[in-house]
This record gives structure tokens, sequence and C-alpha cells, in this order.
């Protein structure tokens, strides 16, 4: 059989179909569609960065449009989604419980995030803690008094570091999160939380583990290379090309030649959309705002190669070594990263500020990618409920056109 050749700009596409951001969507957005779109993610990154909006609320937007936030905290607290280490820390759907339970019952080889000696320095006031959920339920680390330098105790709360025991125990699979409130993190038992789980009869073995994770990030990827699919879950030893053999023999992946990259698989989903790729005929049409941690761009290495997007987050840089700013939102315009922008959302004011926009140095600005982002950014700013858009530093081409403020108000 002979292999099918693609242009670099299909492949973007089919990476993009996986990822559901090839086309706007044509339905209205409802509470379901949040389970629905991490069921072709696999994984959406949390981070508690706020200046805009918090990257797993604006994966969602940028894949479903003006949807209400709240979903996904409903969504979590419904039960319909867990929290745990995966790329990092990240929502899954529960149904995925099975893959990273292994991670749960080996927390010392879970890096910085579990320290076996504060665990066991503190094993009483674990337990006390654990009680404490036990009798009364669910609790946030806010719950609990910061100790006060000086003061007399009056209980383990008011001395005890309670935000690192939680930390720790969620890391062990002692306690998981069951909701958020102002996006903290509420934690319960974990057998209050998966009643029916026994790690003796349900826990898979770690190949069938591995097998599903990069399955998963076969799919949600779409087209990639094999170097790709570990860094989905942070797999660190992974059998790829073991697992390339039986997809090939299972008919479940499909080689692929791609312009510049070479050899590529194209996982079986998107199979029915590769005759028009092959004719470079998959139009992608979706303009929008993406995430720092959006996984079209989390592995940097990646979006480097894909799409000749050289990006790092730059807010934990001291401000006078950044070269474009603090929260830094790739813009994607029908298939490509045309540009990115630093922006800063004031609610109190219901404006949405654009510090900087730079687009990138081989996009040519034409009328109709300044209309489409235009408008891209109106809908960003009325998703986030901003009257106005105020621009600071962009490019000539863009200021001629857009000014330096608009109205977004409907």
């Amino acid at each position: 059989m002979t292999t099918p050749v693609l242009s670099l700009r299909a492949a973007r596409n089919l990476h993009l179909a996986a990822q559901g951001l090839l086309r706007k969507p044509r339905a209205r957005p409802r509470p379901e569609s949040v389970a629905e779109t991490l069921s072709y993610l696999s994984l959406l990154q949390i981070d508690t960065i706020n200046i805009v909006a918090r990257s797993p609320y604006l994966v969602l937007y940028s894949r479903l449009g003006c949807y209400q936030p709240q979903w996904l905290d409903e969504a979590l607290a419904r039960g319909e989604l867990i929290e745990y280490w995966a790329h990092e820390a990240c929502f899954l759907p529960k149904q995925d419980y099975p893959l990273i339970r292994h991670r749960m019952l080996n927390p010392q080889a879970m890096g910085w995030k579990y320290n076996q000696q504060w665990m066991d320095k503190h094993a009483s006031e674990i337990h006390a803690l654990l009680s404490h959920i036990e009798q009364h339920g669910p609790v946030r680390s806010a719950d609990f008094k910061t100790p006060v330098a000086g003061a007399k105790s009056s209980g383990w709360w008011d001395w005890k570091p309670h935000k690192k025991h939680l930390e720790g125990l969620f890391t062990a699979g002692k306690v998981m999160v069951v909701a958020r409130h102002n996006f903290q993190r509420v934690y319960d038992l974990a057998g209050k939380v998966m009643p029916d789980w026994d790690d003796a009869s349900h826990l898979p073995d770690l190949a069938e583990v591995e097998r599903q994770m990069l399955e998963n990030s076969a799919r949600s990827l779409g087209i990639f290379r094999l170097e790709w699919l570990a860094d989905y879950y942070r797999l660190k030893q992974a059998t790829i090309k073991s697992r390339l053999a039986e997809w090939l023999e299972q008919g479940s992946v499909q080689p692929v030649q791609v312009e510049t990259l070479g050899e590529m698989w194209l996982h079986r989903s998107l199979l029915a959309l590769l005759p028009s790729a092959g004719d470079d005929k998959l139009n992608a049409t979706h303009s929008t705002v993406l995430s720092p941690f959006d996984p079209v761009v989390w592995d940097r290495k990646r979006a480097e190669a894909l799409f000749n997007f050289s990006y790092r987050l730059e807010c934990y840089t001291p401000a006078p070594q950044r070269q474009y700013g603090y929260f830094v939102l790739p813009l994607l315009h029908k298939g490509r990263l045309v540009g990115r922008m630093d922006a800063k959302m004031h609610r109190q004011r219901a404006v949405l500020e654009v510090i900087s926009l730079h687009a990138e140095k081989d996009v040519r600005i034409t009328a109709t990618l300044l209309n489409d982002l235009k408008q891209a950014l109106t809908e960003f700013a009325r998703w986030q409920s901003a009257k106005q858009i105020y621009l600071t530093t962009l490019p000539e081409k863009f200021r001629a056109a857009w000014g330096t403020c608009w109205d977004v108000s409907r």
C-alpha cells in the first residue's frame, strides 16, 4: 500500500480536528459539552493564574465558544470528572480513574509532588485530619486557621500545616477533589468518592494502563510522531514501538508522510478525513484565543515542529527579561498560530486590556486575518463579560485597522 503524502497544512488541520479546533462549533454549548470535550481531549490541564481566565476554562472556551464557566465546576461536583496528576495537575473523565490509580499507590515516584519524610513526620496529625474528614465531611485547606506565631493552640488545625497534609494525601490517593469553591480544592475521602473501587479486583496491570494512555494520546493528538505520545500523560519509559506494532496490526493507525516532518501516524478516528487532507482540501475556519496550557501548545517542541511556533511561558520570568509578556495567549487563525497577545481582564471595569499583540514573522497581514481576529477578540471579551477592549502595543497594520479600543457590548 502506498503511504499517503500530506502537506504540513493538512497535518496541522488533522491535529486541530482531533482537538476540536478545526471549525467553530455549530451547536450552542450546553452543560454536557464539558464532559464531551474531555472525552476527546483526555485531559484538561489546571492552572490557577487568573489574570485573564484560568486555563481550564479558557481551553473549553476555545472549543465551545460562549459557554458558562460554572459548567466545569458543576461537572466536577456531579462526579463526572476527577482531578489528579496526568500531564500536570489535570481534570480527567471519572472513568479514567483506573489509569492514574497506580500513580496514587506509588506516590514516592511522583517527585516534588509528594514528600514521604513530611508524611512520616506528621503521621499523627494526618491521621487526625482523615478522622476529621470522616466525621465532618469535605474540607478545604482554607477551612483551617493559619497558625499565629506565639499563639496558644486550640487544636491541631491551628498549628499544623494542613495544606501540605492535604496535598500529600491527594497525591497518595487518600483524598480526592470533589468540588472547587472559588477555585479552591474541596477534598473528601477517596472511599466516599469511589465507594465501589477495590484495588485487588479492579486495578489493571501497568501494561494495560500504558496501552490505554498511549491510545488516548494518539486519539487526542490525531496525527503524531512517536516521540510526542509519551508527553501527553508524562509517561517516563513507555514501550511505544511495541504499541505501534499492535496498532498497525489492528488498523488503529495509518502511516503518512508529511511535508518537512517526514513519517507520522494518523489515528483511526481521523481516517474519514484523510482523502480531503491528501487533496489539501481539509480547511480550517476557526479563529480563537488559546491558553498557554492548551494541549496544542503545552508540548513546546511539538508546537514548534507542527506550527513553526516558538513559545515559552514567561510569567515566572523577571519582568525585564520577558520578550512578550506575563500571560501570553497564542492566537489561532484558520489552522495557523499567527500571533500572540499579553492580556489582562479588569473585571471591575469590565475591560479586556490587550497589553501587547505580536504577529508571527511569516504571517501575511490580510483584511481577512484582521477581521477574523478582531471578531475572535470581541467574542472572547464578551465571554468574560467585558464591555470594552483596550489595546496598547500592537503592529501598525493592526492599529490602523482596529484603532486602540472598541466597544464589545451587544
